[in-house]
This record gives structure tokens, sequence and C-alpha cells, in this order.
């Protein structure tokens, strides 16, 4: 898997997360136990530092960067789903980031709270608890739809796959 040091940076990746091979994980980027990384997804931690939490996922093509500024954080038991983008942003604790969503620098999604599919979230946004952030430009609403319970089943369901993927997962050529 390509995981890269960047002149002294160097990834810090809990011995019980799961990198996919076909991630990139570069410089100051840290991983907490249970978390996962999947295919085509970037970290890139080399203008500040990303933090992913504890039993957190990041899917596929998952764009993640930071800037001297304002690092990238993700909580513990977040969900971030397909080809997301998040720069230099705080990400609570059981959040969910919807598939395509664009959280940009400093922005702070609060515990609990969830962004939609597809929307955009410009500089220094702010989704509370207990909402949920819809559309381009993304405006929040009282989150009805989404249950702090099924962000879990989503959490539950990657850390699942990134042991099935640790024990059975092989190339072919």
């Amino acid at each position: 898997m390509p995981i890269y040091a960047l002149g002294e940076l160097e990834p810090q990746i809990h011995p019980d997360a799961y990198v996919h091979p076909d991630a990139t994980v570069i410089g100051d980027v840290r991983l907490g136990a249970h978390a996962s990384v999947w295919p085509q997804a970037v970290l890139r931690g080399d203008r500040g530092y990303i933090e992913i939490g504890e039993r957190s996922n990041i899917q596929d093509g998952t764009v993640i960067h930071t800037t001297a500024e304002t690092p990238a954080i993700v909580g513990p038991s977040s969900a971030v789903g397909h080809s997301v983008h998040i720069e230099g942003a705080r990400i609570g604790e059981n959040c969910l980031i919807a598939s395509g969503s664009i959280v940009l620098n400093g922005t702070v999604v609060e515990d609990g709270a969830v962004v939609g599919a597809g929307a955009v979230i410009s500089f220094n946004g702010h989704v509370p608890s207990g909402q949920i952030a819809l559309g381009v430009p993304a405006r929040c609403r009282e989150n009805n739809s989404f249950s702090i319970e099924g962000v879990q089943l989503i959490v539950r369901s990657y850390m699942d796959n990134a042991e099935q993927f640790r024990a059975k997962l092989r190339r072919l050529d």
C-alpha cells in the first residue's frame, strides 16, 4: 500500500487500523484503532495534520487535505462516504459525511451532525449537532432523516469489512 513519509512527517497508523492497498496516505496522518481507509482514498498531510478517530471510515475515492492553519480532523465513530472532499475541517463524533459532499477549510461539523450527499459547505461553515446540511451551498435544518444509530450501523459494517479484507483480500494478476 502506498504509505509515504514526507521528510520528517510520517503517518502514525494504529496496528488495528486498516488501509486498503490502493489507498494513499502521505505525511502527518494519524489513524486511530479500527479506523479504515478504502480504495483510491487520498490522505495528504503535508502542510498540517490529518487525524482520523477510532472506528471511523474513509470510503472509496475520498480526498482529505489540510492547510498549515487548519488541520483535518474526523472524530471517532464517523462515516465519510464515497468521493468526499474534506479540506482543513473538523468533523465531530458520530457524524455522517455523505457521498460526493465537499467540506471546506475552517468548517466545524458538530457531534452527531450529517452532511447530505452532494452538499457543499464553504469556508468556515458550521453544522450544529442534530442538524443536516443539504444543497449547494449547504443550508442546515433539523435532521429527521438519519440517526446516530444509522451512522453506527455504517461504522460497524466498515469495521467488519476491514476485518474481512485484512483476512481475505488477495491480488490476482
